[in-house]
């Protein structure tokens, strides 16, 4: 099978066209920032490009996120006839996770989440088992994140939405409480540890690349993983909502200096931050087989699985060094795998994943 470093690309997913549309956006929403001085407040600006937006009150740090899930369901949908579930309970929580997720990374405890179900035909809507299941599931990954399910909106969207497809998303309002819990890159400082979570597997990016690869290999979700587990059921393992990490960092005063939700643009997402630093990677794990899987059937190199995905990693923790094994002990009471993976370096701006023999220069993130 043909390798080649652009599929993700080719798929209909291309970050070198959106990124610089959200550059744009970006420049443009920060004019309009001095709109909160009437109401005696104001932005925290070094939180634009970062994955949630923070503003300052009196008391307390605020900050939004808006986030949609993508394409994820859109597989459960075809594994669904292999199996009969409809997945959906699943589906809800990788839509909550995308959103709080990247909430937290900021400091926040998510408060409020509000939902985005947009059908392309309101029959979507009368399959009543999975239906249920996408609410019953939204409501208790609401009570995972620790947050209210404040309200949403469900419009009919002929003509934009496949008529047998959902598009969900969601947004979420969440406080910084006290203040020196705010997380926004300033305090990284050469020396600090890079302490990964482990993901539950795919969670929620790069579905366009599985779904063209499998549009190719017509029993690709139905292929057997080499524990018997169907490769289609493990893609729909939902992401972990890791709010509870971060409350728990919180309670236990570690000095966080940077933190990162690895989705999309997988590990280069790791020199999110605005200093210039490299990144070195030690230890990587060994990522889950659903990886090698979707690298075989798509005929992607090793480079862009890592460019893309989060490949076993789905949170990055960094703080000084000599906390790094507090923040691996206290996300394992939390019940999450962790382990110290790298550190921060002096130098160019880059990831260098040393075992792998990867770089990620600067110039490949396009976008904060």
């Amino acid at each position: 099978m043909a390798k080649t470093q652009d599929s993700y690309s080719h798929s209909g997913v291309d970050y070198s066209k959106m990124d610089p549309i959200k550059l744009l956006a970006q420049q443009k929403a920060k004019a309009t920032a001095k709109n909160l001085k009437n109401f005696g407040m104001h932005e925290l600006t070094a939180s634009r490009g970062e994955s949630a937006y923070v503003w300052e009150e009196p008391d307390s740090y605020r900050a939004l996120v808006v986030e949609g899930l993508g394409t994820k369901n859109l597989i459960a949908d075809a594994v669904r006839p292999i199996t009969g579930k409809t997945y959906y309970n699943n589906i809800a929580q990788d839509t909550i996770a995308m959103v709080v997720n990247d909430l937290i990374v900021v400091g926040a405890l998510p408060q409020v989440v509000n939902a985005y179900f947009a059908v392309g035909n309101s029959d979507w809507l009368t399959d009543k088992q999975r239906a249920e299941d996408l609410i019953n599931g939204w409501a208790k990954a609401c009570n995972l994140a620790g947050a209210t399910w404040g309200g949403g909106e469900t419009p009919t969207l002929k003509g934009v939405i496949e008529p047998t497809a959902i598009d969900l998303g969601g947004s979420a309002v969440g406080i910084i409480n006290p203040k020196n819990n705010l997380v926004l890159g300033d305090k990284l400082k050469a020396g600090d540890k890079i302490v990964f979570i482990a993901s539950s597997g795919i969670h929620a990016n790069g579905m366009t690349l599985i779904r063209t690869a499998a549009q190719k290999n017509s029993n690709m979700y139905a292929t057997k993983l080499p524990d018997g587990r169907l490769f289609g059921e493990v893609l729909l393992t939902p992401t972990p909502i890791y709010v509870s990490l971060v409350r728990s960092l919180q309670e236990q005063a570690i000095n966080i200096h940077y933190m990162v939700n690895i989705t999309g643009h997988g590990w280069r997402k790791l020199m999110r931050a605005t200093k210039d630093f490299s990144y070195k990677i030690h230890y990587v794990p060994e990522a889950q087989p659903e990886f090698e899987l979707i690298k075989n059937f798509a005929g992607v190199t090793e480079l862009e699985m890592y460019a893309n995905y989060n490949m076993g990693a789905g949170f990055a923790v960094y703080v000084p060094a000599k906390e790094a094994d507090h923040v691996v002990a206290v996300a394992k009471k939390a019940g999450f795998k962790a382990w110290v993976a790298g550190v921060v370096e002096k130098g160019p701006k880059q990831v260098v994943i040393e075992p792998l023999d990867i770089i990620f220069k600067a110039d490949s993130l396009g976008v904060r």
